[in-house]
């Protein structure tokens, strides 16, 4: 059963001069295995801001409750390159309420743009 869908858009260039305006915004909105890549390189802004959409996605599935935390929700690669959404804290709180037990996440950026899809399982 579906509990929830969320969709968002997020300007690269416009996100990523956020993060350059605001050094800490960062550490408010990724956990440190988000900000790299698997090299141990940091993660361009095209890639953080469809992060940045997902999380924004997935606060819509869950209904856009004040008080989810960011940082609560971690974008991470399998293996294969699926993209997955681990939660924990404030939003698996909000997820157990709901019902959630499964999440399914698409990212994309492209033409200056990143975009994700959330859709909430029960």
């Amino acid at each position: 059963m579906i509990i929830g869908v969320g969709i968002d858009v997020a300007e690269i260039d416009r996100f990523a001069a956020s993060m350059e305006r605001t050094p800490g915004m960062a550490g408010r909105l990724f956990v440190e295995h988000e900000l790299l890549l698997p090299s141990g390189e940091r993660r361009g802004y095209a890639s953080l801001a469809a992060r940045f959409a997902a999380k924004e996605a997935l606060a819509k599935a869950l209904g856009a409750p004040a008080g989810l935390l960011w940082t609560d929700a971690e974008v991470y690669v399998e293996d294969s390159g699926r993209p997955r959404l681990r939660v924990r804290g404030t939003v698996a709180a909000r997820a157990a309420e709901l019902g959630v037990r499964s999440w399914h996440l698409s990212l994309s950026h492209d033409a200056g743009v990143a975009s994700a899809v959330v859709v909430a399982e029960g």
